[in-house]
């Protein structure tokens, strides 16, 4: 039967190799909450004694920045964007990830490809102090081209009801305080490879301007996981909301969070823009309004926090590693966000 199966395209001895590849990468990521290992038909986690615990979930992949990943057939980074995608939008909320699963659809499985896959999976879980308890490979001839898969993943995590971040206590005079991004993390690309590989031709070697990065390297930089400085962020400070600056950038995601009564204003001023978004915008002629709803512009996650404790949090997020800027502040509105100040430098 597998034999069978093998000439109709699936080889269930590479799975299985698979499994056996990411073995020693899964064991990096445990948790003593995990109970059992994989090959189970679930993944199996105790959530132990909490006083009226919430369970937030999140789950989303990479996009288009896999055809980056393609061209240059480097794939162990891939699974830190995967991770990230999920678990900033469940630590926005005020919780704690403690488990992810991972979903890899292949056309024709490579378990050296796989395994390098699964390795930044297990980075990401790593970085974020989340256990992979499982995940499923899918081999599916015709559905790829060779070569090219789809990776996405699912995260759960938990915080105590009255600890949830929900923005319901944001009032104007609190500030946001923004954490610098790794680069274009994983939103924009299908705009950022048509302008600048497909429209202007750029070959992955070429230089950033201004900086020591290939475009293939900007292109490929890792998400940033802000779970850890988070979590100790909520922990010390009233931090009465947060924003993951995704898809749609600052002017989408930051009124997600706010009440109503509330609207933010942003000082463009108070950041300097990474080169790689400066270099799209003018190899393609963008817009600095469709840049901004497009990107995050070097912003990748926003804290809203009371006006008096602002600089506090600056500093201590600057202590635990984060590039950290006042980025603006909460006023009386409809939960608009506008901008100030001249272009973004």
């Amino acid at each position: 039967m597998s034999d069978a199966y093998k000439a109709a395209g699936v080889d269930i001895d590479a799975g299985n190799e698979t499994v056996e590849r990411i073995r020693k990468h899964v064991r990096r990521t445990l948790r003593p909450e995990v109970m059992g290992g994989i090959g189970g038909f679930g993944g199996l986690f105790r959530l132990g004694a909490r006083k009226d615990p919430v369970l937030v979930s999140s789950t989303d992949g990479v996009g288009t920045k896999l055809k980056v990943a393609f061209l240059l057939d480097k794939h162990d980074t891939i699974g830190i964007d995967c991770v990230a995608m999920c678990v900033n939008d469940v630590v926005v909320q005020g919780a704690e990830p403690l488990f992810f699963l991972d979903y890899l659809a292949v056309g024709k499985l490579s378990p050296r490809q796989a395994e390098e896959i699964v390795k930044g999976v297990a980075e990401g879980c790593v970085q974020a102090g989340c256990a992979l308890i499982g995940g499923e490979t899918a081999e599916m001839p015709g559905m790829y081209a060779p070569g090219e898969y789809d990776v996405a993943g699912f995260c759960v995590g938990v915080a105590e009801s009255d600890r949830l971040i929900t923005g319901e206590t944001i009032r104007p005079g609190d500030v946001l305080v923004g954490l610098a991004s790794s680069g274009l993390h994983s939103n924009g690309y299908s705009l950022a490879r048509k302008v600048l590989l497909h429209d202007a031709g750029l070959p992955l070697d070429a230089k950033v301007p201004g900086t020591d990065q290939t475009l293939g390297e900007a292109l490929l930089t890792p998400t940033k996981i802000y779970v850890k400085s988070l979590l100790h962020l909520m922990n010390g400070f009233d931090v009465r909301g947060a924003a993951h600056i995704t898809g749609g950038g600052l002017p989408e995601n930051l009124p997600r969070i706010l009440p109503d009564g509330c609207a933010a204003v942003i000082d463009k001023n108070a950041w300097e823009v990474p080169s790689i978004f400066r270099w799209i915008a003018e190899t393609g002629g963008i817009s600095e309004a469709d840049m901004f709803r497009t990107f995050n512009m070097g912003i990748g996650m926003v804290l809203v926090v009371p006006g008096e404790e602002a600089d506090q949090v600056r500093r201590e997020a600057e202590r635990l590693g984060e590039r950290a800027v006042i980025l603006g502040e909460v006023v009386s509105g409809d939960k608009a966000l506008s901008f100030r100040g001249g272009a973004a430098r």
